[in-house]
């Protein structure tokens, strides 16, 4: 999608952290982190939440979630890390570009918010 904030991100077009990329995935920094280690993980292809990509491409939906856990290695969050998806305006989705957020270096509190 040409207006996409994280199809741009994954073009190359608009400049990120990156911390991890292949094929299909790209993986960098949050810029405004709410933990020590905030890596935003999306697929390359675009998809606006979870439900559209698990319904569309398993597979692919798979090897996101496995960049998120080579992100938690990566970033050595050896003692956990969260990974949290929201989807739509309720659930606090602001880019309509499916990505997981990997958030650790700290102990994370439950009920999220």
């Amino acid at each position: 999608m040409s207006d996409c904030l994280f199809c741009k991100v994954a073009a190359g077009d608009i400049p990120a952290d990156i911390v991890l990329e292949t094929d299909d995935v790209v993986a960098f920094r949050d810029i405004d982190p709410q933990a020590p280690t905030h890596v935003l993980v999306i697929p390359r292809k675009h998809f606006d939440n979870v439900a559209d990509l698990t319904r569309e491409d398993q597979a692919l939906a798979a090897r996101v979630l496995g960049a998120t856990a080579e992100v938690a290695q990566l970033e050595m969050l050896d003692h956990g890390y969260r990974v949290v998806t929201n989807t739509g305006s309720d659930g606090g989705q602001s880019v309509r570009h499916v990505h997981f957020h990997v958030l650790g270096g700290r102990g994370l509190t439950w009920p999220p918010g």
